[in-house]
């Protein structure tokens, strides 16, 4: 008989590093340490078997151009941030995203050569047409997972002439046809797009649409990134589960909008029995970016925010702040289809330190009934 076997994955949203997240980075010789923006997540990242986001920026280097013709701001980070990625935890990273060309063909390529110098995978852009013809295949601990990504634009940045495959556009012709290929290669099937519209709290007709198809033809779990803010998670079925958007894992507010800087730690837990069943169980860690003065300088990090909520540094006002933040996650992650696909949210309490009738999740946790 065979083993049972499992891995855990840990999926989060975009990680846009920008503005003054890279001044506080920055050291006084000039050199750049992204270490304590991941401190206290980077245990949870690294318990996992394996670690991926959306890199929502570039490393076009010094010498970078920006494109001129961007629907949208160009972004750029100090190559620091790849190393400190992998330190943290992070295994994979997405590049098709709508900020992938903001420096050009250049940029993307340069941006793939520094995550390969660091051993941090990609998927989504590519250097070559022979790359971009092979979706990603990972075989941990028995299970076989494959990779798809997809962004819908590039913020009308156009790719070079005769370099269609520098990255991942989506197509619905597109979508059915590599999860088709894919699926009787590999155990589970992931798709992490890059869709939706930005600041939406729920998924637009086009993304459950992508969904659907993805589901019909094999796939198993699908990621969304984009609208900077939650969406809501849901199973479907007894093995499928697809989460509409994971918010920003790391950002600046944006828009003025507090909830562009929380997010979620998505991890799946994937099991195969002995007959080749697959299993899905599911835990949600709701993050919040915060930045604080600490020495006469500005530190920022990425918290669980369950966890700060533990804490006793918090002013009143942080913590007021913060159990609002919780409480959104866990409205927008369950969803208004919440009780039709029988995810439930587990641990609900309210501390006595909030008084102004904020329920929090002791641990936000969504799982769907299973034996494990």
């Amino acid at each position: 008989m065979v083993p049972v076997q499992e891995i855990q994955l840990a999926a989060v949203g975009d990680l846009l590093v920008k503005r003054y997240l890279i001044a506080d980075a920055r050291k006084e010789d000039g050199s750049y340490s992204f270490d304590p923006l991941f401190a206290p997540v980077s245990d949870e990242l690294r318990r996992a078997d394996f670690t991926i986001g959306n890199l929502e920026t570039t490393f076009a280097g010094p010498r970078g151009v920006p494109q001129k013709k961007s629907a949208g701001p160009r972004f750029t980070c100090p190559d620091a941030l790849a190393p400190a990625l992998k330190r943290a935890g992070f295994n994979m990273l997405i590049t098709a995203n709508n900020h992938c060309m903001d420096y050009g063909a250049k940029g993307l390529l340069r941006t793939l050569r520094i995550l390969d110098r660091c051993g941090i995978a990609h998927a989504g852009t590519y250097a070559s047409r022979a790359a971009s013809q092979q979706p990603y295949i990972a075989a941990i601990n028995g299970i076989k997972l494959g990779l798809l990504t997809y962004t819908k634009n590039t913020n009308g940045i156009k790719l070079p002439a005769g370099k269609p495959w520098l990255v991942n556009r989506l197509s619905l012709s597109r979508l059915v046809r590599d999860v088709k290929r894919l699926r009787r290669k590999v155990d589970v099937v992931i798709a992490y797009l890059h869709f939706g519209n930005e600041y939406y709290y729920k998924p637009t007709a086009t993304q459950k649409r992508c969904v659907r198809l993805l589901f019909k033809h094999g796939a198993d779990i699908v990621l969304g990134s984009h609208p900077h803010v939650l969406q809501p998670i849901a199973f479907r079925g007894s093995r499928r589960l697809v989460s509409y958007s994971l918010g920003n894992f790391v950002s600046t507010r944006l828009k003025n909008n507090p909830h562009t800087q929380v997010g979620v730690i998505l991890t799946l837990k994937i099991r195969k029995d002995d007959a080749g069943k697959i299993q899905i169980g599911v835990r949600c860690i709701p993050t919040c970016v915060v930045r604080k003065e600490q020495g006469g300088r500005h530190v920022t990090q990425v918290v669980p925010i369950r966890e700060a909520l533990k804490g006793s540094g918090l002013t009143r006002e942080e913590r007021k702040h913060m159990a609002r933040m919780l409480a959104h996650a866990s409205r927008t992650l369950r969803g208004p289809s919440a009780a039709k696909t029988r995810l439930r949210l587990s641990g609900l309490e309210e501390p006595p330190e909030i008084k102004d009738g904020v329920s929090l999740p002791a641990a936000v946790s969504l799982e769907q009934p299973a034996d494990f």
